[in-house]
């Protein structure tokens, strides 16, 4: 695994704000050393797209020069972070991914989250690399190439945001921006082993995030501690976090069925010490997780079908294959088929709601077992090898459909290969995750454990 080297990590987003607002380290500073790191790095890993350097250095230079006068320059001063490429940048085209949207014209303003995040100091340095329109679990593209998992760069990092947390993962940046339909914050945070969180749905701003499935996707941080995750988004949120509850108070329990089924044994145990720590022996059943599952999947589906159509009848080849294929079949969908896994959301939103009246935070498994390897990317599912690109979000997909907030940790497995798990709260109630998030960061059983510069 990672080595120490004597070349410093760039530091905590909040350690470089503090740092940057006491005068210890100058924001052009830190921009340029992650600049020159990510150069220096990233071709191991392939998280980054493009580099936003002479923006990022001109947004440091009057970070630095506020200092200077006196003048607060935000809670997030001169802290570098990256966008997966369907955040809106100004003067950038957002492709998200894909060759299709290269000729389109620059951005003429920063997404919403992003014009919130640098108001408050901190500084877009690169976007990242994704699944092509965010199709996918394992951000392997055939126009920007396939991201590596920096703890094992054989292995998958897990899509669609995969570049955002592999970023964070080899310690390139503080925190990133990805997005989540059906997991795509939660399983590459799972398997880069990265603190991730998908809100709850409709609480953060979209406004120049390009769309995916428009009643499923929410845009989230992903970061390398629980403190730097709350604070990015309670910037991205617009308003004070909310006052972390004791954890001793909260009801949780852990989902049991569907979502203990095909899991890696050391992954069962890990699980298991979460569980005994949180004092908790309750273990729920999620009805209908399948059909969840199932539900999930059509109407993303048909909702990005319905949204690519019109291109795909003009540009079809430019798109990559993988994913032109599925787009395709969405579009395809009989409107009847749409009609059924609607109302089936509705009875199954009703149903985890419920669940709430009763618990304040469910925890689940974010994948079966580790990242799978690139040249075999594949997972055991029923005693079968089933393909990794679609089958990736077996438990995150369920949990997609209530649009509830999730909190994927970062868990240790005996191969040395990262984990993740679901903490999962009733709508509006991520403060409840972040208390129990913090309480597992606390007793080492969830962390982050960024490369360094120098290491593997």
């Amino acid at each position: 695994m990672t080595q120490a080297h004597d070349t410093q990590h760039p530091g905590t987003a909040l350690q470089i704000a503090q740092d940057v607002r006491a005068g210890r380290r100058s924001a052009v500073s830190v921009i340029t050393g992650v600049i020159a790191d990510m150069e220096a790095r990233d071709t191991r890993f392939n998280s980054v797209t493009r580099i936003f350097g002479p923006a990022a250095v001109a947004r440091a230079e009057g970070i630095d020069q506020r200092i200077a006068r006196g003048e607060d320059p935000g809670v997030l001063a001169g802290v570098p972070f990256g966008v997966k490429d369907l955040f809106d940048i100004a003067g950038e085209v957002t492709t998200a991914g894909s060759l299709v949207l290269r000729g389109n014209p620059p951005a003429t303003r920063d997404a919403t989250v992003v014009a919130r995040l640098q108001a408050q100091g901190a500084i877009a340095v690169a976007s990242l690399n994704m699944d092509e329109f965010a199709y996918g679990f394992s951000t392997e593209n055939a126009h920007t190439g396939t991201t590596r998992n920096p703890h094992d760069p054989a292995c998958l990092a897990g899509g669609s945001s995969g570049g955002s947390a592999a970023a964070v993962a080899a310690g390139l940046m503080p925190f990133t921006l990805g997005s989540d339909t059906n997991g795509s914050i939660r399983l590459p945070a799972a398997l880069c082993g990265v603190w991730g969180l998908k809100p709850t749905f409709g609480r953060l701003p979209r406004d120049g995030a390009y769309p995916f499935a428009a009643s499923l996707d929410v845009v989230g941080p992903m970061a390398d501690t629980v403190e730097d995750l709350r604070a990015v988004f309670a910037v991205m949120d617009g308003r004070a976090p909310d006052a972390l509850p004791d954890v001793a108070s909260l009801r949780i329990a852990r989902l049991g069925g569907w979502f203990a089924r095909n899991i890696d044994a050391g992954f069962v145990a890990a699980i298991d010490e979460v569980m005994r720590h949180l004092n908790s022996t309750t273990v729920i059943e999620l009805p209908e997780a399948a059909r969840a599952r199932a539900a999930s999947f059509l109407i993303t589906a048909a909702e990005g079908g319905s949204l690519h159509l019109a291109r795909l009848r003009q540009r079809a080849m430019q798109y990559d294959p993988a994913t032109r294929s599925r787009l395709m079949a969405g579009a395809m969908l009989p409107s009847a088929t749409l009609v059924q896994a609607q109302r089936f959301r509705s009875w199954f939103r009703t149903r985890i709601h419920e669940l709430f009246s009763q618990h304040d935070v469910l925890v689940a498994p974010a994948t079966v077992g580790p990242a799978p390897r690139i040249d075999q990317p594949t997972i055991m599912v029923e005693g079968r090898e089933v393909s990794a690109r679609a089958n990736l979000g077996l438990f995150t997909q369920p949990i997609s459909l209530a649009g509830v907030p999730v909190l994927s940790a970062p868990l240790a497995h005996p191969s040395g290969l990262p984990l993740g798990l679901q903490l999962i709260g009733a709508p509006g109630a991520e403060a409840a995750l972040f208390a129990v998030a913090a309480e597992l960061q606390r007793a080492g059983l969830a962390r982050c454990t960024p490369l360094t510069m120098g290491s593997k």
